[in-house]
């Protein structure tokens, strides 16, 4: 059995909004042993959109349109599809009040134009959109399935979770199950993952590993394809072992595990706090270590200290310290990282100082230069680190390589 995937949407076409919708989709099918093929996008144009639906209709069991649900005229999907079943378009009272409803509970007032969201073709079968508005639409066509859900990946994500899989299930069995476990590792360059399993980058279906580098991270992902759910979890799970055996020092998690919810776990478990006085990073840090579920019990506060006055006046960073050496550099990180442990009588205090550019460079100290300390016990463990890249990069790359020196220590 396959799918194709086809993304509507003028907006994806001129590059304003990234297709993540496909992405998602195809993970999705995947697990349920459902191929995918083809995947195209559109723009917003019905005679388009037919030739894209009866191209597909002739090569695919299912077909998935994407966006094009809206209130707007140019959210063409619905209008199209009936056309192309030659089916009427009628008023669902029970989508309206769903709709009413969700702007009822918003407190905004209920526009007009969002009435035709409620215009479902007679004899097919509609979703609930239990976040937004726009009903998604399963309609039969050429002995072939059309699934119309809606473009905003959060709509579309719960759609599919929560009505279209169990759909699929029921209509239709795929014999196979193939599933995937995504090994993340930071702190070691690709070049080096890559020697350490090329023997396992070699394998043949119906398990494969695929590596993937991510801006300050490795991915290693295994997938297995298997009659059942415990033969491809077994396979996965024996290739899992051996590469745990090779690079264990550098795996922070797996799946949607991440550095800073490693993080956070490990200091949890062992009762510390943590506090960060940041320059260039400009409260990433403090901002990814509070993205995580239950950061209250171990964070306790973040300071970013831009100017030298802060430096001095807050952190009780050595004036002469700063005339020495310069804000940029490994005293100032680690006077900065013991301040604002003594500040904020935290078990650990993180200090991040450095040039992020584009511009304020210099020889000595070029763009990417960073200095981060982190202070812990009576000791401040200090790294001078080098990255390229744009702003926004520098300093996440910055962030990485910082949380990854909490989890080592």
């Amino acid at each position: 059995m396959n799918a194709e995937i086809i993304s509507i949407g003028t907006e994806l076409l001129m590059g304003h909004i990234v297709n993540t919708n496909t992405a998602f989709l195809c993970r999705k099918l995947a697990e349920m042993g459902i191929d995918v093929y083809h995947t195209s996008v559109v723009g917003d144009n019905p005679s388009r959109l037919a030739k894209a639906i009866n191209q597909a209709a002739v090569r695919s069991d299912i077909i998935i349109t994407t966006g094009g649900l809206g209130p707007t005229v140019d959210d063409i999907t619905i209008e199209s599809i009936a056309a192309l079943i030659g089916k009427k378009l009628i008023l669902n009272k029970t989508v309206l009040k769903d709709i009413k409803d969700y702007f009822k509970f918003r407190k905004v007032h209920f526009p007009s134009d969002n009435i035709r969201q409620a215009l479902i073709p007679e004899d097919t079968k509609w979703i609930r959109n239990r976040v937004g508005t726009a009903p998604g639409l399963i309609a039969d066509y050429r002995q072939k399935v059309i699934v119309c859900l809606p473009g905003p990946p959060r709509e579309l994500e719960a759609m599919f979770l929560n009505d279209v899989v169990s759909y699929i299930a029921r209509k239709h069995t795929t014999g196979c199950r193939i599933r995937s476990r995504t090994i993340k590792l930071t702190g070691i360059p690709e070049s080096l993952v890559n020697n350490k399993v090329k023997d396992f980058l070699h394998l043949k279906p119906p398990t494969t590993v695929g590596i993937y580098a991510k801006l300050g991270q490795v991915e290693l992902k295994i997938m297995s394809k298997a009659s059942g759910e415990r033969e491809a979890r077994r396979a996965i799970a024996r290739i899992e072992k051996k590469i745990y055996g090779r690079l264990k020092d550098y795996i922070f998690g797996c799946d949607d595990e991440t550095l800073e919810g490693a993080v956070g776990k490990m200091l949890i478990a062992r009762k510390k706090t943590i506090a960060a006085a940041e320059s260039c990073t400009g409260g990433l840090l403090a901002s990814r270590l509070t993205d995580v579920n239950g950061s209250s019990k171990y964070f306790i506060m973040g300071l970013v200290a831009y100017s030298n006055e802060v430096k001095k006046n807050i952190l009780c960073v050595d004036p002469e310290t700063l005339k020495k050496y310069g804000a940029v550099s490994r005293q100032v990180a680690s006077e900065m990282a013991t301040g604002i442990k003594l500040l904020a009588g935290a078990d650990i205090g993180i200090g991040i100082t450095g040039i992020a550019g584009p511009s304020g460079g210099t020889k000595s100290k070029p763009v990417g230069l960073v200095y981060a300390a982190v202070a812990i016990q009576n000791k401040v463990i200090m790294r001078e680190l080098r990255f390229r890249g744009s702003r926004d990069e520098i300093k996440f790359q910055t962030s990485q390589a910082v949380l990854e020196m909490i989890r080592k220590i």
